[in-house]
């Protein structure tokens, strides 16, 4: 049971509860604390008190006063009207975590929301409703407007959601659910959609996935060493510590003790001095994409941990002010950063799959062919993993250095974050991709060598892999191959080798 605080959710946690299933309740205490928060905007309504987007109009509009008997129809309006979003929705991991996040934002008690409305989002998410919200249409700044106007149609009734795998409207998943739609009160409908929680719910599950990767593409890099009869004394531990990036010491690491009774790789000058970048630098580039990865955790768990909405109400002081903490600056910079790391996964796995597949380069049969010539084998393979890493070199372009003003100037700075975080998102897809031709790839060569001299960990992750993807025999239909693969890599939470401490504990 993960419990909501608003202080203290982890990516783990997040994790959990969007690919697991556990279930989620509201800490009694923080519940005490947002209905004292949301007396606190009641007196202040009671005391005529003006305040932005509680009792006046939004953006451009904040000078315009509403009636009171109109406070209802004013947050009712801004769903509606904000609810512009545009393109294929986002996946329902991401729809569901951004339902997440937005409980956990508002539970810390600032928002001036009541409690039932955070314990209606929470009914969602343990219910598994997953809101219908489209990709585009967020700037990312005065928070993630039209995707979480989309996410707030539900809490009403209205839009789509995916329930019980189908499409459906809200209102029949609410009837099958046994959920009932709620009305929102003064500044809830401000609240729920000022937030930053469509890039960051896209960048968390960017995260986890990026992690599985990279210790994936390790495990892929290794049996590619194999299938090239790669020099181990790179991976050596004195090469690494004398440079100091942690990193780095721990992908060299990693890769030594997948390949620690391997009969395929081999020493400085038995084949050759020294092998090509792409394998003999795998613990420094690999390394370097660890980093962002890192920094995108540290600033990942801030802001799921962050109140993102405008104004905000502290009950001690009896105040409210109306601020920017809905700007997604950090978000966006952090997903550009991400983006970079996992574009040089791809590039170098790209250039391991070359190396592979060129008999220029290599001893093993042209393209990987059984029958060169007559068929082409792995050629054209190679021709989409460059494709993949070439469309990956055109989204890493920094979406943060970009903004339009909107709002009639009033919003005159935006973030652009959201699609910094959905490009990422993609890269990562596009990555996958391109290690599953890695692995097609480098199995295809070490069968060649011989698989019964795969070390223990390659050996039993090829027998895996096997049974997804069978041994090239003749030219086929390597499509299907290759989305299989993706698909396997995709789900696979088992495979591979983490360092702890001075531990090395295999997945199996």
């Amino acid at each position: 049971m993960v419990v909501l605080t608003g202080k203290n959710l982890t990516l783990d946690d997040v994790k959990r509860v969007v690919f697991e299933n556990e279930q989620v309740i509201l800490c009694d205490i923080q519940k005490q604390r947002i209905d004292a928060n949301r007396e606190t905007v009641e007196n202040m309504l009671q005391a005529k008190k003006v305040m932005y987007g509680i009792n006046t109009g939004f953006g451009k509009f904040s000078d315009v006063i509403i009636n009171e008997e109109d406070l209802e129809d004013l947050q009712l309006n801004l769903i509606h009207s904000h609810a512009c979003g545009v393109g294929e929705p986002f996946d329902e991991n991401i729809s569901l975590c951004m339902v997440l996040l937005r409980a956990n934002a508002l539970a810390q008690g600032y928002s001036g929301v009541r409690s039932k409305l955070v314990e209606h989002l929470i009914s969602i998410v343990n219910a598994r409703i997953c809101p219908v919200i489209p990709q585009q249409g967020s700037l990312g700044a005065s928070g993630d407007l039209a995707p979480l106007s989309h996410l707030a149609l539900v809490l009403l009734g209205e839009g789509e959601v995916f329930y019980q795998g189908k499409r459906m409207l809200t209102q029949r998943a609410f009837e099958l659910s046994g959920l009932l739609p709620i009305t929102l009160k003064a500044k809830e409908g401000l609240a729920l959609i000022n937030g930053t929680q469509a890039m960051t719910a896209t960048g968390v599950i960017t995260y986890l996935e990026m992690e599985k990767l990279l210790y994936q593409s390790e495990l892929i890099a290794a049996m590619t060493m194999e299938g090239l009869h790669g020099i181990i004394d790179a991976f050596d531990a004195d090469l690494h510590h004398v440079r100091g990036h942690q990193e780095q010491i721990e992908v060299a690491e990693r890769m030594r003790n997948i390949l620690h009774d391997s009969e395929l790789t081999t020493s400085q000058g038995e084949i050759r001095v020294q092998d090509a970048y792409s394998l003999r630098c795998i613990p420094q580039v690999l390394g370097a994409c660890w980093q962002p990865l890192h920094y995108a955790k540290d600033k990942l768990t801030i802001e799921i941990n962050a109140v993102t909405d405008n104004p905000l109400i502290f009950s001690d002081d009896n105040k409210v002010i109306s601020g920017g903490n809905f700007h997604g600056q950090p978000i966006a910079f952090t997903m550009d950063f991400l983006k970079l790391g996992i574009a040089e996964l791809a590039n170098i796995s790209e250039r391991r799959i070359e190396r592979l597949v060129n008999p220029q380069l290599n001893d093993l049969p042209a393209f990987l062919s059984p029958n060169p010539g007559l068929e082409s084998g792995a050629m054209i393979m190679q021709y989409s993993a460059a494709s993949l890493v070439s469309e990956n070199k055109t989204l890493a372009h920094p979406a943060s250095v970009d903004s339009i003003p909107s709002s009639a100037n009033q919003e005159d700075h935006v973030s652009m974050g959201t699609i910094a975080a959905r490009h990422a998102l993609v890269m990562l897809q596009n990555t996958r991709r391109v290690i599953a031709i890695e692995l097609i790839c480098a199995m295809q060569a070490v069968e060649y060598r011989g698989v019964e001299k795969l070390s223990s960990v390659t050996g039993t992750y090829y027998t895996k892999a096997r049974k997804i993807v069978p041994s090239i025999t003749k030219d086929r239909i390597f499509s299907s191959d290759i989305e299989n693969l993706t698909k396997w890599l995709k789900e696979d939470n088992k495979s591979g080798i983490k360092n702890k401490k001075e531990e090395v504990k295999v997945y199996e």
